[in-house]
């Protein structure tokens, strides 16, 4: 204990607040709160024997610590959560990756608002709902909504006539005003229902609308909306009555060796709209009370939407406080409680079991990916006969057309995943103009490893081919002085493996790890250097269609590249954009546009490359 914490725990207060906890580079590390901080300050730093491991670490790594002082227990409460949040200490109990979880957002302050998605909670007067662990099911909850409600998704409205997504029915078309903001307004309350999953009241608007309509010999718009209602009910049908009314969320935990999952069942106006469960870390050595706790706090400071009622499956400590909180935060009584019997208390079962499914599949999947990556790793070193195991690969591949735009790919592997940002591209300059795959090898290896003192050097070099191009490499890689690192040659057919010093092949089972793993390293590198070609490809045929045209020289060539990056964009594009571009003039825009207009079977002919990529 240092002085300064000495110190400062003679000086605490008797009153609720919140202490945080730093190490000696000042870094916050824990974050808590305390209706009398004195005693629950003190109690880290008395006889450690009833503390945890965890704690024990903690409190050695304590260098100082503040108190702010609160008005009340439930004060303390929301700062912790802001505290939490803010500094994600390291002690904590805290959802993984919170900060990425995405939100479904209503831009309900612009006059005719979008619906999107984001991953930031701001407070610009837009309606927030989630937070969403599958962004996947997000996506596709905003393409339902997209085609039950034809609201906008353009950021700008400066435009004279309506786009593609109005002739296509999936825009009413404000920005040119097709739709009034009354008609408009009553279509994104609709929409906030149906992210409530209050159906029933959308479908009893939609009707009055529809009726109302009708009435008036508004044919037109009464089939729309006779559509959309249709259209809300087939959703609807598939939602399941669980508890009869009400908003609730029906909360369970699991726990297993790989840790805790939160499991939540949304429940709105009775019907089970949806669910999401959420990962724990730090929580090893917690009671499931503290986790759930910890969890409530954290995912409730920042939710978008608060229930009247949340189910637990056990008692919680600050239950009440947590309670009083998210009743002040509502606006109207919440009540957090465990059910004992009856359908409230299936419901959290039936959450407490998808917990521990997930968890199920998850450790299943884990040892699945294991077995794919270091398992592979472990039986590709064996097969080669290795004393180390191949932990870092790096595999080269060349690709090129008749010998132009030869570029090579090097990409990484290590424990059998794929190290992207490691991943590097080279433009080859000894071969261009002519086929030669070999000296584009030599020049590729030559520039990773063509130096004695090459930084991260990997447990194995694989190069995409076969013994001629395992010679070129072996000849810069050993001649620069790496005489320890293997070196094997990947033949194009059967995966066949060449080593160094033997005339036969090293050929891997069918069904092993290993021939996957080199499939994927292979395909990989493939993959890579065809993007890198390709884009290289289009960047010359671009610039060899703009030479044909009078008045765009080199400095306009490379505005319209940088603009368009393809030729296909610029020919799709008005010669108002065209003129945007800088350097652009009017009439030069207009050269652009005639030509492509006059020349389209050059143009066509020009972008179709023959030959195969290799």
């Amino acid at each position: 204990m240092t002085e300064i914490v000495e110190e400062k725990l003679k000086l605490l207060p008797d009153s609720p607040g919140v202490y945080i906890m730093k190490n000696e580079a000042g870094k916050v590390i824990y974050v808590g709160k305390a209706v009398v901080l004195k005693n629950r300050v003190r109690q880290y730093f008395q006889s450690n024997k009833g503390h945890s491991p965890k704690v024990r670490v903690m409190v050695s790594k304590i260098a100082d610590f503040e108190t702010i002082l609160t008005g009340s227990e439930m004060e303390a409460l929301i700062l912790e959560c802001n505290l939490i949040k803010k500094y994600r200490p390291r002690y904590n109990i805290s959802l993984k990756d919170d900060k990425t979880y995405p939100y479904v957002k209503v831009t309900l302050a612009e006059k005719y608002p979008r619906v999107m998605i984001t991953r930031r909670i701001m407070k610009d007067g837009a309606r927030y709902f989630g937070p969403y662990t599958q962004v996947g099911a997000v996506h596709e909850s905003l393409k339902l909504l997209r085609r039950l409600f034809p609201m906008r998704t353009c950021k700008h409205m400066d435009v004279d006539r309506p786009c593609l997504e109005y002739h296509i029915k999936r825009c009413v078309a404000p920005c040119t005003g097709e739709v009034n903001p009354e008609e408009y307004k009553k279509m994104v309350d609709a929409v906030c229902l149906f992210l409530e999953g209050r159906t029933e009241i959308v479908e009893k608007r939609l009707e009055e609308q529809m009726m109302d309509a009708a009435e008036n010999l508004r044919f037109e718009e009464a089939a729309r909306l006779r559509d959309q209602l249709h259209a809300v009910q087939k959703v609807a049908e598939k939602q399941r009555i669980v508890t009869g009314s009400g908003d609730q969320d029906a909360i369970g935990m699991s726990r297993s060796e790989i840790g805790v999952c939160v499991q939540i069942f949304f429940i709105r106006s009775g019907k089970m709209i949806g669910r999401e469960h959420f990962l724990l870390s730090g929580s090893e050595e917690e009671s499931n009370s503290d986790v759930l706790s910890a969890f409530l706090k954290q995912y409730y400071h920042r939710a978008a939407f608060i229930p009247h009622e949340i189910l637990l499956p056990m008692e919680v400590p600050e239950q009440q406080v947590i309670g009083e909180w998210l009743t002040d935060k509502k606006g109207s009584k919440v009540y957090v409680e465990v059910p004992q019997r009856g359908t409230k208390h299936d419901i959290v079962m039936m959450a407490e079991n998808n917990a521990a499914k997930y968890l199920s599949d998850e450790a299943a999947r884990i040892k699945t990916s294991n077995e794919q990556t270091e398992g592979a790793v472990r039986e590709l070193g064996e097969y080669l006969g290795m004393k180390q195991l191949p932990w870092r690969m790096e595999c080269f591949d060349i690709s090129h057309i008749q010998g132009s735009e030869t570029v090579a790919s090097m990409v990484v592997f290590e424990g059998g995943i794929p190290n992207k940002s490691a991943y590097r591209r080279f433009k080859i300059k000894s071969a261009e103009g002519k086929p030669d795959d070999f000296l584009s090898m030599r020049e590729v290896t030559t520039r990773r490893y063509g130096k004695k003192d090459v930084e991260d050097m990997p447990d194995l070099i694989i190069i995409d081919g076969g013994k001629g191009q395992l010679s070129s490499a072996l000849e810069i890689i050993r001649g620069a002085g790496h005489t320890a690192v293997p070196v094997i040659g990947l033949a194009k057919q059967f995966e066949w493996i060449f080593v160094e010093g033997k005339s036969e092949p090293v050929i891997l089972p069918r069904n092993s790890q290993a021939l996957f793993l080199m499939q994927r390293i292979r395909d990989e590198a493939h993959r890579f250097a065809i993007t890198y070609h390709r884009s290289l490809r289009g960047k010359r045929n671009l610039v060899s269609v703009l030479d044909h045209i009078t008045g765009i020289g080199g400095k306009r060539r490379q505005a319209l590249r940088k603009k368009f990056g393809t030729i296909q964009n610029m020919r799709d594009a008005s010669v108002e954009e065209l003129a945007a571009v800088p350097g652009m003039t009017r009439p030069a825009a207009r050269a652009v546009y005639n030509f492509f207009q006059a020349h389209e079977e050059f143009v066509k002919k020009d972008i179709e490359t023959s030959g195969e990529e290799t």
